[in-house]
Order: C-alpha cells, then sequence, then structure tokens
C-alpha cells in the first residue's frame, strides 16, 4: 500500500464546520446521512472519515484524470417514479415504477465558487429523461463501463452525486452509470427500501442485457454499496442461470462494498454464481457502526460487511479488510471516504481482466 495515500483528506475540524454549514442540505455524501443512524449509536462526534466536498485525490498516486472529470455525465437507469417529468429536482422520487432512463449532466467541483479553498463539490446541472433501450454507452468509441448501485437511504440525487464521487476518486476512464432503485431515504424505511431493491432486479438484469450485447462496450465493472449488494448478487444470479458463460466474458470486476446481506443467504448465492466468484471482491470493515445496526433490525443474523475474512474466502471470494483504516466514525462508506481503500477498488478494477484471484487483502 502506498504510504502517501494515509493522509487524511481535511483536518477534523474542517470537516465538522462543512457538516454543521450544509447539515440541512439533502445532497450530501452518504456517509454524512448516515449521521442519524451514528446517533442511534452515540457516534454523533466521530465522523472524521466521512466525505467531504473536496476533490478527491487519485487512488493510484497517478497525475491521470477521471474521465467524468472531462465529461461530467451520467446515464442513468432507474425505477423511482418519475416527478414532473424528471425535468425538475428532485427528478425522481422514492415510489416504485417501471424502468425509466436519463442522463444526468453534472457541475464537477472545479465548477464551483469554493473550489479554490478546497470545498468544491459535486452537483446536479440538468437531468434529460431518454426513451429506454437508448445506447447505455456514448459515443463510437469501445469502452469499459463501471455502474455503482447505491445502498439504503439514498435519493435519486444523492445517488448520482455518490456515482460522481466514486468514479472520479478513482479515477476511471470509461463510461461511468447509475442504476438507481426507489429508496425512500428515511432511516425508518429499512423494510420498504429493502423490498425495493428486491423489486428492481428485472430492471438491472435488463440494464446488464443491454449492456452485453452493446459491441461498444468492453468490460462490465459494478461497484455496489449496503443493500445495492444484494440487489446485484440477486441479479448475478439470474445473469448466470441463464447466459451462463457469457457473463463471465463480458464482466470486469464486482466490488461489493459494506454489503448488508444476511451471511447464509449470501453464501447460497455465491454457490449458484459458478466461475463468477472469479470476479467479486467484498469490503469488510468489522467495526462498520451501521451494519451493526443492520445485524440487529435484521434478527441478529451477521452482515456480510461485518463477517470474518475467512469466510467469505471460503466461498472463493477476494476480500478487502479495512478494519484497520476504519478509525472512529461510521465506516460505513469507506470506498468513498478512504484514499487507500479507493485505491483497493480501483486495484481491483484494474486487475479483472487478469487470472482470477482470492484471498484477504488487508488495508493497512
Amino acid at each position: 500500500m502506498d504510504s502517501r495515500q494515509g493522509a487524511a483528506l481535511f483536518p477534523v475540524s474542517s470537516l465538522m464546520f462543512v457538516a454543521f454549514a450544509i447539515s440541512s442540505v439533502h445532497c450530501l455524501p452518504s456517509g454524512l446521512r448516515l449521521i442519524g443512524l451514528a446517533g442511534c449509536l452515540a457516534l454523533l462526534s466521530a465522523c472524521a472519515n466521512a466525505p467531504g466536498g473536496a476533490v478527491l485525490p487519485s487512488a493510484t498516486g497517478n497525475p491521470d484524470v477521471s474521465a467524468i472529470s472531462s465529461d461530467p455525465t451520467l446515464t442513468v437507469v432507474t425505477t423511482r417514479n418519475p416527478v414532473r417529468n424528471a425535468r425538475a429536482s428532485p427528478w425522481f422520487g422514492s415510489e416504485r415504477a417501471s424502468a425509466s432512463q436519463a442522463r444526468v449532466r453534472l457541475s464537477s467541483p472545479q465548477e464551483n465558487a469554493f473550489a479554490p479553498v478546497g470545498l468544491g463539490d459535486w452537483r446536479i446541472a440538468s437531468v434529460e429523461a431518454i426513451p429506454v433501450g437508448t445506447g447505455l454507452a456514448r459515443g463510437a468509441d469501445r469502452k469499459d463501463v463501471l455502474i455503482y448501485v447505491h445502498g439504503f437511504n439514498q435519493t435519486f440525487e444523492t445517488a448520482a452525486l455518490d456515482a460522481a464521487r466514486l468514479s472520479d476518486g478513482i479515477r476511471f476512464r470509461g463510461e461511468t452509470m447509475l442504476f438507481s432503485w426507489p429508496s425512500r431515504a428515511r432511516l425508518s424505511e429499512y423494510i420498504y427500501d429493502r423490498e425495493s431493491a428486491l423489486y428492481s432486479r428485472d430492471a438491472f438484469e435488463s440494464m446488464l442485457d443491454h449492456l452485453i450485447a452493446d459491441p461498444q462496450v468492453g468490460r462490465i465493472n459494478i461497484v455496489a454499496h449496503s443493500m445495492g449488494t444484494m440487489l446485484t448478487v440477486e441479479v448475478l444470479r439470474q445473469l448466470y442461470d441463464r447466459r451462463g458463460r457469457a457473463v463471465v466474458d463480458n464482466l470486469g470486476a464486482v466490488v461489493l462494498a459494506a454489503p448488508d446481506i444476511d451471511m447464509d443467504s449470501f453464501a447460497a448465492s455465491v454457490n449458484r454464481i459458478g466461475p463468477l466468484t472469479s470476479k467479486i471482491s467484498v469490503l469488510v470493515a468489522a467495526n462498520d457502526r451501521a451494519l451493526d445496526v443492520m445485524k440487529r433490525l435484521a434478527g441478529g443474523v451477521t452482515r456480510v460487511g461485518t463477517a470474518e475474512a475467512e469466510k467469505i474466502q471460503a466461498l472463493g471470494l477476494r476480500v478487502i479488510d479495512a478494519s484497520q483504516v476504519a478509525v472512529g466514525g461510521i465506516n460505513h462508506d469507506l470506498f468513498l471516504s478512504n484514499a487507500k481503500v479507493r485505491q483497493e477498488v480501483r486495484r481491483a478494477l484494474d486487475e479483472a481482466a487478469g487470472p482470477a484471484f482470492a484471498g484477504a487483502q488487508p488495508v493497512n
């Protein structure tokens, strides 16, 4: 691990100031929105590692730039209901609907008036609803894609901004996409969100079908977070049951970050996806406070994101163990907030085309 990535993005005092100044704005990164959850755990004062509005440093230490920073556009497939024909905020709501497609134009942190003092952040500039089935990959050149699948307690806007932060943070050079399912964006709506994620399986599977069939698409990489990992695993199982080896040939890396999945159910699904296991990396942190709460809501069964690395490895999966860098705070969004963890996500994508890998990769 490159020791240069160990520095904090901001002093803790600056993060507290930013959190206070914008606490009424609902487009904060997912980690800051989970402060309400941390309150249940008396951890409101321990969020030093939540992502601020800064431009994230390169995950590899190289001076390369992400594709999204030069062309700040997301292609989105969503099962949320359109609001006002998706012409104005919030664009898409929290109710379930048939799949819609949109193109989201973003304003990058460099365009923000506060960028010179390190407080610039991503914003949505416009959303254009486009017909379902419109080519998901833009441009004439063959390119890899990165799909972000968000977790529990997210609006359409927060999910889109986190997708941009992720892509920029790992300096992804291909096309960035978002699959957004209908979350109520309230901590009290855990069961509704879980059912909404499951409701969205066929739409996500259809999105992947279109990408697999598109000759302009190279490797399909997926980074899923929290409850979004449950949706992703279910869809991979459906795809492999139907398509078999063709899915393996088209997939790049699949990173399951802080999976909010019952360990028993996860093992049963993984045992049904055959060689797809060679594509999967699981990001865990033993001290993920959010998953501790989810465990209680789910009847006390261990969540994959806090499971012992050895148990996940036994399923043939690669493990990224972030327990050593998860110091203080909620530790549920380390793939966004921690530079060392972003480096491991980037490495998983870079290595996806190589030989199968397994074992635990500690982050320290």
